[in-house]
């Protein structure tokens, strides 16, 4: 495992499970001296939207022993990010993700010796990496390569078990028998905005984040897809929807699940969140 990334002041965050947002819906989850990176989103420009807070991630940030793709989604699988990864970095994708897309199958070590080792992974799959464990687990969202195609792959979220069971929900809504799908977990990874002024279906925001996390009762949280990707030539149209999601996700967290400890991050910082006692 690499060095323990600095946490909000500056200091060393200590050993244990440690979480780095980088921002939109890419962390590292460090644990049991594995680094898993999900949903990795390294550009300054994509499509329509541009990163307008936060650096871009510094080159650790592709460092990795596992990448988890939630879905299809061109903001969460993004082929030039994954190229940033080093030949032979182990890659979950959701099943049926290499026949819609392309460029995934470009960058399979089976067809390009300095690719990456893919596996399609479907609900209930588990996989192990080192002294980690990471099981794929439901999600409610849309999960196709927009705009082509049928609905191909079914949208994931992981479960990564080592030291702490950490819960990374790529994009989801709620649906019912979440918390029995995802089972027990010491800390969430939660989406609580989009790249957008609206949200459409099959998304949380931070109130419905927030509901999410008193069904889960992990013991913290830590707020992701907000505040990092805008629509080009939109910056003044409902700005606290880009600003605002993961304070407000805090706030309404503080009522609905008091004894979860919520913490919003900066991009490129960390936290080595405890375990409950």
């Amino acid at each position: 495992m690499c060095g323990v990334p600095p946490g909000r002041d500056g200091a060393e965050v200590g050993l244990g499970t440690v979480i780095t947002w980088w921002g939109h819906a890419t962390c590292t989850v460090e644990d049991s001296g594995v680094r898993v990176l999900t949903d990795p989103l390294f550009v300054r420009r994509l499509a329509h939207l541009r990163r307008r807070l936060g650096p871009l991630p510094p080159p650790e940030a592709a460092v990795a022993d596992v990448v988890l793709v939630s879905h299809l989604h061109s903001d969460h699988l993004h082929p030039r990010s994954l190229a940033r990864l080093a030949p032979g970095t182990r890659l979950l994708v959701p099943r049926g993700a290499a026949a819609s897309v392309p460029a995934l199958r470009r960058l399979d070590a089976r067809r390009n010796p300095a690719g990456l080792r893919i596996t399609e992974v479907e609900a209930g799959d588990e996989v192990a990496v080192g002294a980690v464990r990471v099981r794929a687990v439901p999600a409610r969202h849309d999960g196709r390569r927009l705009p082509y195609g049928p609905h191909r792959s079914a949208a994931l979220g992981y479960v990564i078990s080592g030291e702490s069971r950490t819960y990374f929900a790529g994009d989801t809504g709620l649906f019912d028998g979440m918390a029995e799908a995802v089972g027990p977990v010491d800390v969430a990874l939660l989406p609580v905005g989009g790249w957008g002024p609206h949200l459409g279906p099959g998304h949380l925001n931070a109130e419905r984040a927030a509901e999410a996390l008193a069904r889960l009762a992990p013991s913290a949280a830590v707020p992701v897809h907000y505040g990092t990707y805008w629509p080009i030539g939109l910056d003044g149209v409902r700005p606290h929807e880009f600003y605002g999601p993961g304070d407000e996700f805090a706030r309404k967290a503080a009522g609905l699940a008091p004894k979860v400890a919520v913490h919003p991050l900066g991009h490129g910082e960390s936290v080595a969140p405890e375990a409950a006692p």
